[in-house]
């Protein structure tokens, strides 16, 4: 099944609504597409201790890996309710970069159109063993 951009947004829009986010007020969620088809969502977790967080992209990637995911990575859609055009932390876009040098990063601007960057773009000297 071919999935489109805005199906993805769509799906990381729901998934923020199950974000926790009691500290920051802050709810993010996202959606991954991997080569296999399947996607992936995930929404952040925050802690009280507050290093201990997990960020909704990095949710979704280690549900992949949790699910059996060997396929690479194509795009992440990323959506916060609370502003728009929410790309995605330093950690998290190592984490993207891990699953593929060439993932598509899909995000809302105000007027509700969608921007697609390449992970290049927003890491251009990924770390690499």
């Amino acid at each position: 099944m071919q999935r489109s951009y805005e199906s993805l947004i769509k799906e990381a829009k729901i998934a923020a609504q199950n974000a926790h986010a009691p500290y920051s007020k802050f709810k993010v969620g996202a959606c991954a597409l991997f080569e296999s088809g399947n996607i992936y969502t995930g929404c952040n977790v925050e802690n009280s201790s507050y290093g201990l967080s997990l960020c909704a992209e990095r949710n979704a990637l280690s549900s992949a890996v949790s699910a059996g995911e060997k396929s690479k990575l194509i795009a992440i859609a990323i959506v916060s309710p609370n502003m728009k055009f929410c790309t995605p932390c330093g950690a998290c876009r190592q984490w993207i970069t891990e699953f593929s040098k060439d993932a598509k990063v899909i995000l809302e601007k105000d007027d509700s159109s969608l921007t697609i960057i390449d992970i290049k773009e927003l890491l251009p000297y990924t770390f690499e063993l």
